[in-house]
Parts: C-alpha cells; sequence; structure tokens
C-alpha cells in the first residue's frame, strides 16, 4: 500500500499541515503532537516524497557530483573511492548524490550536465582537474561547489586537498634512506596542482638530503598521467640515463606503466630499480612485485567535501570559505630495495 501524509495525519489525529511542519522540524509543533505524528509516521513506514518536501523548502535534496570521463574508470578507481566517501555522508543527512561525467576537453558548445541544466540540485562537488570552461559556464548558476583533489588557478573555492607536498617528499625522502641519490621523476600533466606539489616535495626531499636536482632524469611533458604514458616515460628515461637507480612516479597509474615497460625489457625491479607510486590503488598489491606508494584515504576525501557540502548548504550566507587537506603515508612493498 501507499503511505501518504494524509493516512499519518489521519492516525495521529492531527492536519496534514501539521505533519508537515514535524517533518521539517518545525518549532512550532508541540513535543506531544510531535511525538504522535512521528509514531503513526514510524507505525505506517512512510516516507515522504522528495518533490513534496522540496515544495516547502524550496531544495531538491540532491547533491551533483562531476568529474571528468577519464577519471571515471574501472582500473583506475581513485574518484570511485571518493563518491562513495560522498555517498556514505549522504545516508544520515537525507541527500542524494546524482554522478555525472563530462569529457576532459570541454568545449564551448558541449552540454552541462543535466541536473544543473534543469536545476535538480543544491551543491556541486567536483572531483579532480575539470577545464577552466566548464568551471565559467557553471559559475553563472550560482550553484555552491566544493572541489576534491583540484583547486581551480582563478577563484576562491572550498576545497578538500591531499596534502601532496607531504606525500611526494616522504616518498622521495624513502628512496633516500635506501641509498639512493640517482632518483629520477615522472609526471603527468604537471600544470594539475596535485601533480605538481608531488614533484615539489620531491625536490625538497633532495634539496633538503643535499643531493642535487638533475633535470636529465625528470620527465614532466607527459600529457596525462596514465599507465600508457608511464611506459612510455620509462622507455625515454632508461634509454638516455644508465644512472638512475629509483624512480618516483607522479601516481600509480604511471607507476605501473614503468614497472611493465621494466619487466618487457628485462630490468629487475628492485634489483635493478625501485618504484615508488602515489595514491595506493588496488592495482599495487596485484603487480609484481607489490608496488611501494603513498596511501590516499580516498573514501575520507569523499566523506569530508560531503561534510563539507552539507555544512555549506545548512549555514549558507555565514559560511566561511575552507580549505581541508587530507593527510597521506607511506606503504613500503615489495618494489623498492636498499642498496649500497
Amino acid at each position: 500500500m501507499n503511505v501518504t501524509i494524509k493516512d499519518v495525519a489521519k492516525k495521529a489525529g492531527v492536519s496534514i499541515a501539521t505533519v508537515s511542519l514535524v517533518l521539517h522540524k518545525s518549532n512550532r509543533i508541540s513535543t506531544v503532537t510531535r511525538n504522535k505524528v512521528l509514531k503513526a509516521i514510524k507505525e505506517l513506514n512512510y516516507h515522504p516524497s522528495r518533490s513534496a518536501k522540496g515544495l516547502v523548502t524550496r531544495t531538491t535534496g540532491n547533491i551533483g557530483f562531476v568529474l571528468t570521463e577519464d577519471h571515471f574508470l574501472r582500473t583506475e578507481p581513485f574518484y570511485t573511492k571518493i563518491f562513495l566517501g560522498t555517498e556514505f555522508v549522504t545516508r544520515d543527512n537525507d541527500y542524494y548524490v546524482l554522478l555525472s561525467t563530462i569529457k576532459r576537453e570541454f568545449h564551448e558548445d558541449d552540454p552541462l550536465p543535466r541536473f544543473i541544466l534543469e536545476k535538480n540540485v543544491d551543491g556541486i562537488i567536483i572531483a579532480g582537474k575539470v577545464p577552466n570552461l566548464f568551471i565559467s559556464k557553471l559559475s553563472k548558476y550560482k550553484i555552491p561547489l566544493v572541489f576534491v583533489d583540484y583547486y581551480p588557478p582563478q577563484g576562491d573555492y572550498n576545497v578538500v586537498l591531499i596534502d601532496n607536498i607531504k606525500g611526494g617528499f616522504l616518498a622521495t625522502k624513502y628512496l633516500i634512506e635506501l641509498g639512493h641519490k640517482d632518483i629520477a621523476f615522472v609526471g603527468g600533466d604537471i600544470t594539475h596542482p596535485s601533480i605538481t606539489d608531488r614533484f615539489i616535495g620531491y625536490k625538497q626531499a633532495l634539496e633538503s638530503s643535499g643531493l642535487s636536482i638533475n633535470p636529465d632524469i625528470i620527465i614532466t611533458d607527459e600529457d596525462y598521467p596514465s599507465r600508457a604514458n608511464g611506459y612510455d616515460a620509462a622507455n625515454r628515461l632508461l634509454n638516455q640515463s644508465k644512472n638512475i637507480t629509483a624512480i618516483f612516479a607522479c601516481n600509480d597509474a604511471m607507476a605501473l606503466g614503468i614497472l611493465q615497460y621494466c619487466y618487457d625489457n628485462g630490468i629487475k625491479v628492485p634489483d635493478d630499480i625501485s618504484i615508488v607510486g602515489f595514491d595506493d590503488v588496488e592495482s599495487d598489491i596485484s603487480s609484481t612485485p607489490q608496488l611501494t606508494t603513498i596511501r590516499v584515504p580516498k573514501t575520507e576525501l569523499g566523506i569530508e567535501a560531503m561534510n563539507l557540502m552539507v555544512n555549506l548548504l545548512k549555514e549558507k550566507e555565514k559560511f566561511q570559505t575552507r580549505k581541508i587537506l587530507v593527510p597521506v603515508e607511506l606503504i613500503i612493498r615489495t618494489s623498492t630495495r636498499k642498496i649500497k
């Protein structure tokens, strides 16, 4: 049976308007009446429709979650875990999360996600790097925004970021402690703030240990941090420099591509070369050898982002722009070894 608000009102012996006020937590209702209505709701197993509540609150109860198509991959489920974190929070806060992807190369005539055009979200969480043009078009809708793992170059936004500089420092410092001095860096899409910060951490670790930064063993011109580009970077890097004993890759996708190149070309890891990645995706454990990496708490990133959004929607004008930095940790596996 489809229970309606009218059924609840009848069972509780109150008006429909009173039930509506209880549902929306109005302080105009006495405790006795509130308890009667809540008891009727429980006994009838009544669930108010989102559209009906929206008519009263002038909200949709929906939060949009946007990322580029290339970030939504089964093989690299980094952003999928962030999305899962947002879902954990919405379960306790009476929101729904609506997922949409956009093209990595976003053009003027490309449409915005439907839930934006139809004004069917109260706020939007944007995960990963997105084109500036998309942000510009989105700004016209005056929708509250929270960014995860990306800080736009222009504007003042609420963001949840990884401590990328610390992570880059930890990865490189660990290799130095193992005795490595010729440590290469491999990165893709170096204009992405996260990749830039990991590169900064790499350089800081070298400098703090009195090691020089050698541009000949640094590759930052790959257009995207993918496995294929990691493979290509390893081919270029290891053919032009024979002294490299370790590589810090800007993410696990590139590290796994480097690992594959080494396997295909008879380069033993970690006997001939040590490799460290960044992110700690599931593939790291199934690789041979297992990948040493920097663990990013992906689910927690989503939780922090959604908590930020929920608070933003509650506080509205009183809300101050916030930047949350999520810590990382070094995970030591078998792709690295100590050298003399």
